[in-house]
């Protein structure tokens, strides 16, 4: 069934498709770009700096970010691999588009190297030891079904448990 790009919106947890593996993307074809449009867009309007396709609705290993928040700096990554991270790692806080309210500090490696292919099917590699390594990751986490829920520690998913709940409520499952 073809996607409408024009009706996805942002999901929330506890979305199914958040803890699905998602698969990957077969060829960088005009519905696989006029969706990655749509992801920037949405990404943009919430001013966010990544945005995975699981968190529109969508199991496809995809995700847009921009790091920057400068026009020309989006940048669309599909079927990504991440390789050589280091040793060194860095606590940061980060929140989530599809967890509104929630935010908790993420432990991940420094510098990470990325591997995908962009929407005219050209290979790419880049790698970073800033802000676009940890969005890279983060994403990634969304393509392989994991939440910052999953790697908060024990605090700080007890300082989010009522926001939690809420967000299980407002879908029905609380």
């Amino acid at each position: 069934m073809p996607v409408k790009p024009d009706q996805l919106r942002i999901v929330y947890y506890p979305h199914p498709v958040l803890r699905e593996v998602a698969k990957p993307v077969l060829e960088a074809s005009e519905e696989v770009r006029r969706v990655a449009q749509r992801m920037l867009q949405l990404m943009h309007e919430v001013r966010g700096v990544g945005l995975a396709a699981p968190q529109v609705g969508l199991g496809w290993r995809m995700f847009v970010a921009n790091p920057t928040g400068e026009p020309g700096d989006d940048r669309v990554f599909i079927n990504p691999k991440l390789s050589n991270p280091s040793a060194e790692t860095h606590v940061h806080e980060e929140g989530c588009l599809s967890l509104p309210h929630i935010t908790g500090d993420i432990t991940r490696p420094t510098r990470i190297t990325i591997d995908a292919t962009d929407l005219q099917g050209q290979p790419f590699q880049l790698t970073s030891d800033e802000l676009p390594a940890r969005v890279w990751q983060h994403e990634i986490d969304h393509l392989d079904g994991i939440l910052i829920l999953d790697r908060m520690p024990a605090i700080d998913k007890v300082a989010n448990k009522q926001a939690v709940l809420e967000l299980e409520q407002a879908a029905g499952q609380g």
